[in-house]
């Protein structure tokens, strides 16, 4: 299954961080798989601030890098918790499911004062409940890689 990209910019500062939310919801739900986000906000002085949660191939990553660090520390004992994370931490990063960081620092650069922008990296979504999740918000469709169709709805929506 193929990962789709899809980028909104919002007009205020918390629209983004809020739309998120709603997303990581219905992700919850079952409804959507999330592999990665990025949540840029310029604020009013036009200082830009990111934030990237870990792409769920990380966090995977760690989780069964610990798992075997645990079983790895009862022939070694601190050595092997130590290694089992970073060591699942650094295949998961090697799977590079995220978003591209350059495309997110030259769209940081694109914002003016006062704005913000969602970065979703995802899979097999339920379309129905992500355009519930997303009617409440206005923003605009930056970029995304999904048909043309799903696009011109996403549109729609956030108008």
């Amino acid at each position: 299954m193929v990962s789709n990209l899809v980028v909104i910019t919002f007009d205020n500062e918390t629209d983004a961080s809020a739309c998120l939310k709603s997303l990581r919801s219905m992700e919850k739900q079952g409804q959507m798989s999330i592999e990665d986000t990025a949540v840029l906000v310029k604020d009013q002085s036009g200082k830009l601030k990111t934030i990237n949660e870990a792409s769920g191939a990380v966090e995977t990553g760690a989780v069964v890098g610990g798992m075997i660090g645990v079983m790895l520390s009862f022939l070694f004992p601190i050595a092997g918790l130590v290694v089992g994370i970073g060591g699942g931490a650094l295949v998961g990063k090697l799977l590079n499911t995220g978003v591209e960081g350059q495309f997110v620092k030259d769209l940081g650069e694109e914002l003016k004062p006062g704005m913000s922008a969602l970065f979703i990296v995802g899979k097999g979504s339920n379309h129905e409940a992500v355009r519930a999740a997303l009617e409440p918000y206005k923003g605009t469709l930056y970029q995304t890689n999904v048909s043309s169709e799903l696009e011109d709805e996403l549109r729609r929506v956030l108008r």
